[in-house]
């Protein structure tokens, strides 16, 4: 099939690539921030991991001290603009991702504008936020307006770039030669156990320049969780599971709820929305389930923030699946004196307090 997307592949590609030429050539300008402004993004639509990897430099960035602001897009939420979540703020108003990310930091500024120059713009002049010491974009590897200071780029392990197509044949966003772009590239989603030998042919694949660093990351998942309980996966065979997922590559975590216990599964697009006749068939394929143990529904947070209580009446048996990146290969202390490193040089608060990870 995608041979006759072909075509409109190569126009896509040429838009694209004039496009960079001209950010590159100075033709399209580039907006540089006085305080530092990281990137996490990929080449690819979905699937990459940058939620987690996001959560991972918050958490990295908050022990050490600095006061952390997030801009994201928001993907399919109902508002328009520039809008700061809130305590209140629902998915509807700043998107699925972000919503998970306010949950879990309700501390941390988390702002969403489709534009990502404007959304700095006002990060920096509210009065609620100009004591901000560093930004974290998230996936805007694409929004060239913007200069960041660190650009990290993801690349999903399954899936690398150079074996896939321009959209709309594949599901590269522009052409490889924007990894180049990267100051760090991760590729994401490895085994802890993965040969060295596979991860010298990942790098060979990846064609870094010399600038760039390589680092590797794989998915570390917690206990099951809901509002009223928790679920060790050592304990999941225990119970007769349904797994629902709205995500763009499901597989990594089918791969790991598989070491512990067999389920069904219903699988639905990259942020779905769900409606009354996913709901219709979620419960039918729960009802379904043998009834000698207890049983439950498996998601990701992502999803749990959009699955409706009002609909599911078996919400209290919905538990969500927490996923952090852990880096591979002994290098997550490199990786952590690299972020900090360009915060704290770059910072326009002289006096940012020395963290847990400087040493």
């Amino acid at each position: 099939m995608y041979y006759l997307l072909l075509p409109l592949a190569w126009i896509y590609d040429g838009v694209t690539s004039v496009r960079n030429f001209m950010y590159n050539h100075g033709i399209l300008s580039s907006e540089s921030y006085d305080l530092p402004v990281i990137c996490v993004g990929n080449l690819t639509v979905g699937g990459t991991g940058k939620t987690p990897h996001t959560e991972y430099l918050i958490r990295l960035l908050l022990e050490n001290g600095f006061k952390v602001g997030v801009l994201s897009r928001g993907y399919k939420r109902k508002t328009k603009g520039y809008v700061v979540a809130t305590p209140q703020s629902t998915t509807l108003d700043i998107g699925d991702e972000p919503y998970q990310m306010k949950k879990k930091f309700p501390d941390v500024t988390i702002a969403v504008d489709a534009n990502r120059r404007e959304g700095i713009y006002n990060l920096i002049t509210n009065a609620d936020t100009t004591d901000l010491d560093v930004i974290i974009l998230d996936d805007a590897y694409q929004h060239r307006k913007v200069k960041a200071g660190l650009n990290i780029l993801l690349v999903d392990s399954n899936r690398p770039i150079d074996k896939d197509y321009l959209l709309p044949a594949g599901r590269l966003r522009e052409n490889t030669s924007g990894s180049k772009r990267a100051d760090v590239v991760v590729v994401t989603k490895l085994q802890e156990d993965v040969s060295e030998e596979e991860k010298i042919h990942l790098a060979k694949r990846l064609h870094l320049e010399e600038h760039q660093q390589l680092f590797f990351t794989g998915m570390k998942y917690g206990n099951l969780y809901n509002q009223k309980a928790e679920i060790p996966l050592s304990e999941l065979e225990k119970y007769n599971v349904l797994v629902v997922t709205g995500i763009a590559n499901p597989t990594p975590m089918e791969d790991e709820l598989s070491k512990y216990v067999s389920f069904d599964i219903i699988h639905y697009g990259d942020h779905h929305d769900f409606s009354m006749l996913d709901y219709q068939q979620i419960e039918r394929a729960y009802k379904t389930l043998p009834d000698d143990k207890p049983r439950i529904i498996i998601t990701t947070e992502k999803d749990m923030a959009r699955l409706s209580k009002e609909y599911l009446s078996m919400w209290n048996n919905v538990y969500a699946l927490p996923i952090e990146v852990k880096v591979l290969r002994q290098e997550e202390t490199i990786f952590n004196k690299q972020i900090i490193d360009y915060v704290r040089k770059n910072s326009r608060n002289s006096s940012v307090p020395q963290g847990a990870n400087d040493n």
